[in-house]
This record gives C-alpha cells, structure tokens and sequence, in this order.
C-alpha cells in the first residue's frame, strides 16, 4: 500500500537517528512511504528504496498551510491511499487539509495524553508552577475537530483510548491500542562520571521541557539531601528549560548535587550505572523511558502516568507517586535509600514485567502496516 506521515520530527533527515531507522522498517512493512515534516534548511528531500523524505521549511505560523498543501500535492501525484498525522493538533489539522478533495483516508495517531488536566494545568500548592505552553489549550480543541473526522486512530496505551472514549463516545473511530516500539536488546553499562559530593546517584533522562517536571525532582531533592547529603541526580537531555532548571538548581543551593550532561546518545547505558531512575512528568502518552530504565535493571520512581497501572503495578514494579508531589518523590527516593530488598527486588520485577509486555505487542511495523490497511479500505 501506499501511505503518507505528516511527522513532527526532524530527525527523520538524520540517516543515523532512531527515528530514520524505524521508518526504514516501517517503510519495508507497509510497501511505500511518503513523509512529510518540517525541517530546517540543511534538510534535503531523500528516497531510500521505499522511504521517501520531503522537508518543508516555513515559519511556524504558516507551518501548518505549508504542510498541508505539500502533502496534498504528493496524494495526488502518488495515488496515496491514506495519510497518518503524528498528532492530532498541528499535524492532524494539516493531515485534514490534505486529504480534502482526494481519495486518501484519514488517520490519526495520538501519542500524548492531551487529556489529562495536567496538559494545560501548572501545578499546585505542593509543587512548583511549571508554565504550560499556551497553545496547549488550542490544541486541544483542535483535537476535538481533526479526531472526529478521522477514518481510522492509532494510541500507544489504553489511558488514552479510554480518555478519548470518554470524551467523544461513538463520535469517533475504535481507537487501536498500537505501542512504540522499543528495542529489547540492552546496551553496555556505560559509567556516570564521578562525583565526590555524592555516591548515591539518581538519573533523569528525557526532554527538558515543562511537561516533564524536572522541577518537582530539584524540589524533592531538596527535602532529601538534608538528611542523606550523599544523594545527587544526573539529568540527561536538553530542551527550553535548560535554563531555568539551572537557575533552580542555584535558588536551591543544589549545585553540588545535580549535574547536566545535556543530549546523550548513551542514555541507555548510563541508566544502568544509577541507583535509581526518576521521572515526574505530568503526562505521557506511553512512557518509553520507563521501558528502558526497566530493561537497564534500575529502579524506577515514577508519577503515575502513561503506562503506569496498565504495564507496570505501583509497589510490585516500580514506586509510584501522584503529578506534582515532590513530597511524595522525596518518600520514594528515601525508599530505594533504606531499603536495599525493595532496591533489588522492584527491577527484577519491572524487567520480566516489560518483557512480557513487548512479547506480548508482537510486530509493531506489522501491526501499525495493518491498522493503516484497515483504514484505507473504510467508506
């Protein structure tokens, strides 16, 4: 079949990245493949055997027209069958444009849990406030128009099919429950460097942007290291909040305490030299991370979110706490510190939970190859 992705990431035009090499696989699996994304001036339209790439530049105001009218140039001139949106705001909306007047069919893919109150909500009295992006609440109500014109939808978890079920009833198509994939080979320990303030090392890995909430975990740092000084927390990743995060980091007097290591392609590996993996996030779709942290034998403390409850159990795989809670984070931490059983216990649990879980999802190309098929042929 013949299928188009209006994507919203631009490392599709790195040849070494990730993304590019899953869309290989996806490419082989559906037969051809046409993508459309934004990019910055240095990307180049590329074809690699069934994979066909095509950069858009335009600022992001006119992003969404130029998009669109991108894509729908290519339906026609390929005889696209149906054409997929990474999501169901900009994306979604340019994915509408684009079919208009073709045979192409509809489908969305919903990987964030736009949802949850926490989308558009900055915080509460325990926490600190995290300024949510304000375009969120439009996209939102962009949702509520792009999804019920959808022929087919695609979620990485069943949180968000029955969060979507919930607001839209039978107004939209079943959603298929569809995870990411994630490569179940582990990779080589790869030591955190050395740091004489602290020995026992938390790790954060992850975009630092606000819906992660790193924040929360500077915050319950700072509840912890009064009575367990020896506790620091390795951040890995890079996003707009850099800044403020480091400016935190120094309103706290925690400089001895957290270190940034910025983008790091040997995330995975560094996961596996931490005594635990930590992450506040106020929403995920799925929770990738959570997966990996698992497969590197960590422990995990987690907010409740994404695959949380539907994978992993609170207290049998992983520590979980409430969005927003540093108290709660800080209770966890002192957890995994005092009780060396619950240390060693929770990751074997977590490892042989994910485990069963990926075996369970068989071929994700396959799968994602015929939910597309499945949408094409609809009326």
């Amino acid at each position: 079949m013949k299928a188009l992705f209006i994507s919203n990431d631009s490392t599709i035009f790195d040849a070494a990245s990730a993304v590019r090499a899953r869309m290989r696989v996806y490419a082989a699996t559906i037969g051809e493949l046409h993508i459309v994304s934004a990019a910055g001036p240095a990307a180049c339209e590329e074809h690699e055997g069934t994979l066909h790439l095509y950069p858009v530049q335009a600022w992001k105001l006119f992003r969404v027209s130029a998009l669109a009218k991108r894509a729908h140039t290519l339906i026609l001139k390929h005889n696209i069958e149906v054409v997929s949106a990474q999501d169901p705001f900009e994306h979604g909306l340019a994915a509408l444009r684009a079919v208009r007047g073709t045979n192409a069919k509809l489908h969305i893919q919903v990987h964030t849990d736009f949802l949850s109150p926490w989308f558009v909500r900055s915080g509460n009295w325990r926490s600190p406030s995290v300024r949510m992006p304000f375009l969120n609440r439009w996209r939102r109500d962009v949702a509520d128009s792009v999804l019920p014109q959808a022929h087919g939808i695609r979620v990485v978890s069943e949180r968000i099919k029955a969060s979507l079920i919930a607001r839209y009833g039978a107004g939209i198509p079943e959603p298929s429950v569809i995870p990411i994939a994630v490569d179940l080979a582990v990779p080589e320990l790869v030591r955190l460097p050395a740091h004489p303030a602290f020995t026992f090392a938390l790790i954060a890995v992850g975009r630092l942007e606000p819906e992660k909430r790193i924040e929360d975990i500077l915050a319950a740092l700072k509840l912890v290291i009064g009575h367990y000084p020896m506790v620091g927390l390795f951040i890995v990743g890079e996003g707009r909040e850099r800044g403020r995060l480091e400016r935190m980091v120094r309103s706290l007097a925690l400089e001895k305490h957290v270190i940034f290591l910025g983008e790091r392609p040997d995330a995975r590996g560094l996961m596996a030299s931490a005594h635990a993996f930590i992450q506040a996030s106020a929403y995920e779709g799925y929770g990738r991370t959570l997966i990996e942290a698992a497969l590197a034998k960590v422990p995990i403390i987690t907010t409740d979110v994404g695959i949380v409850g539907e994978v992993f159990k609170g207290y049998q795989d992983v520590l979980a706490v409430p969005v927003a809670d540093p108290t709660a984070l800080s209770l966890s931490i002192v957890g995994f510190i005092e009780d060396s059983a619950a240390r060693l216990e929770l990751p074997l649990h977590a490892e042989d939970t994910v485990r069963a879980h990926l075996a369970a999802q068989g071929n994700v190309a396959e799968r994602i190859r015929d939910d597309l098929m499945c949408t094409a042929q609809k009326v």
